[in-house]
């Protein structure tokens, strides 16, 4: 096995015993990413250099630090994330040139956990979009198939993941930007729930909606990175202060006593018969190991995405207002008036999607449509958000597929903002509700692309959703596999 290809934890088993070293890994890594990323594209910004002086600085303290839980494993980090005096774009052109002074919550806590930032990961462009084609700098290709998307927006992140470009990687997810990636890329993918990991420092799209949150190879990685990032934090007023469990405690094996709830409404015309089979096919191996599975409803679901797409560019309409070309960011050379300033300076600096979803979240909150539109989508939130506590009172965890379909070819909804939109129908239902999402390999079509099995469980459960996909995992081999690149 080449050191690239390494877990989280099998790295650190081999550090800890002097086997390897942190240099040598990242070194590995970079080869890889310059092998790969013509081909590729996951990542925007490497950080070559201060990462292998990072690895050469842990090599030297040892690795005896119990705090220290990742020192000496290289990581990927969305480029959503401010990281001090490294480039954060956002994939975005009006932010092409913004480093930020500080780090974000997350970032800070990797470092201090001893992880190696080895660069940010390609995304749509402010988070808005399910393809990674929305990004300033090109889209980031699927490793199953270079013709197809990875998923987005975090498209990067899972994307280097699977190509072992990274041993794991951040991403955040809004309306299913962590799970649906890391499914159409073969990866494990979490999304805790709101409220459990800090959004401070992360660049807002919807700051009702948005989570960070891990993309690994398979779960132990995924629990123990969320271990790292999860916690209170003063600095982001939507932390939820709650104690954060050993979610590597939750990796115990037998699914006993475990109800596992199949929602109807996710088994729907338009589902793929590729994926339908793939799925139903995981929760039998679910009731093998032990769980009983039920079928439950989530009637408002058919109401997600009509409600995400006025809550979301609502907030997204407010947070880009700071984008003015006045303090950061590109500013217009063509301007002459402070109107025009502004004007030409978002014309030139957001792509087309961004814009779409502005202009969409503006009137939304424009006088005389507020009630009709931001506060009606709100109402139907918190049915949406009522259907799966209703759903929880007869199971433990729903299973379900995370996407219609296995990853769609490139440039082949771009067109059509509106089969974009979705091809996310499964995952807006969590993201407004705000309950945590495991998103784990299950199977693939016949064109050899990966499927997703999506593991939902109530707000701050994440350790059941861990526990199932453990299960899942330790009894089935397709986290195992990679593309064949």
């Amino acid at each position: 096995m080449e050191l690239y290809e390494l877990t989280i934890h099998e790295l650190k088993s081999l550090l800890v015993r002097g086997e390897v070293t942190a240099e040598e890994v990242t070194s590995s890594l970079f080869e890889r990413i310059r092998k790969l990323e013509p081909k590729v594209a996951a990542y925007i910004s490497l950080s070559e250099e201060a990462a292998m002086e990072q690895a050469r600085s842990w090599d030297q303290r040892g690795y005896q630090d119990t705090t220290a839980v990742i020192a000496g494993v290289p990581i990927a980090i969305k480029d959503v994330l401010c990281t001090k005096g490294i480039r954060t774009t956002c994939g975005s052109k009006i932010l092409a040139n913004f480093v930020p002074p500080f780090d974000a919550t997350v970032a800070r806590k990797i470092k201090e956990a001893g992880g190696i930032l080895l660069g940010k990961t390609n995304m749509d462009e402010f988070a808005m979009g399910s393809s990674c084609e929305n990004s300033a700098f090109g889209p980031t290709h699927n490793p199953w198939d270079l013709n197809h998307i990875p998923g987005g927006s975090s498209g990067g992140s899972a994307a280097a993941v699977a190509t072992d470009e990274s041993i794991a990687a951040i991403g955040s997810d809004t309306g299913g930007s962590i799970r649906q990636p890391a499914a159409h890329c073969g990866v494990v993918g979490l999304k805790p729930t709101y409220g459990r990991v800090s959004r401070y420092g992360l660049v807002a799209f919807a700051s009702s909606l948005d989570q960070i949150g891990p993309i690994a190879k398979d779960v132990r990685d995924a629990a123990l990175l969320l271990n790292v990032i999860a916690g209170y934090d003063h600095r982001d007023s939507t932390s939820v202060p709650t104690e954060v469990p050993d979610y590597q405690q939750s990796l115990v094996e037998g699914l006993e006593g475990i109800t596992v709830g199949i929602p109807r409404e996710y088994f729907i015309e338009g589902l793929d018969p590729d994926v339908e089979r793939a799925v139903k096919d995981a929760v039998g191996v679910l009731e093998a190991l032990g769980a009983r599975a039920i079928e439950v409803s989530l009637p408002h679901t058919e109401y997600g995405v009509a409600a995400y797409y006025i809550i979301a560019p609502a907030e997204a309409s407010s947070n880009l207002a700071r984008y003015d070309g006045v303090k950061y960011g590109l500013r217009s050379r063509e301007r002459k008036t402070l109107m025009e300033m502004y004007r030409k300076s978002r014309s030139e600096g957001f792509g087309a999607e961004v814009k779409r979803r502005i202009m969409l979240g503006t009137y939304a909150l424009s006088a005389g449509y507020y009630d009709a539109y931001y506060k009606k989508a709100s109402q139907v939130r918190t049915l949406i958000r009522d259907d799966f506590l209703q759903a929880f009172k007869q199971c433990q965890v729903l299973a379900a597929p995370v996407a219609p379909t296995a990853a769609f070819g490139l440039g082949e909804k771009v067109d059509d903002p509106l089969q974009m939109y979705l091809s996310d129908v499964f995952t807006l239902p969590a993201s407004l509700a705000g309950i945590p999402g495991l998103s784990i390999p299950c199977g693939f079509t016949s064109q050899g692309l990966p499927i997703g099995l999506q593991i939902l469980a109530p707000h701050f459960h994440e350790g059941l959703a861990l526990q199932v996909g453990y299960n899942f995992e330790k009894n089935t081999e397709f986290h195992q596999k990679r593309p064949p690149l």
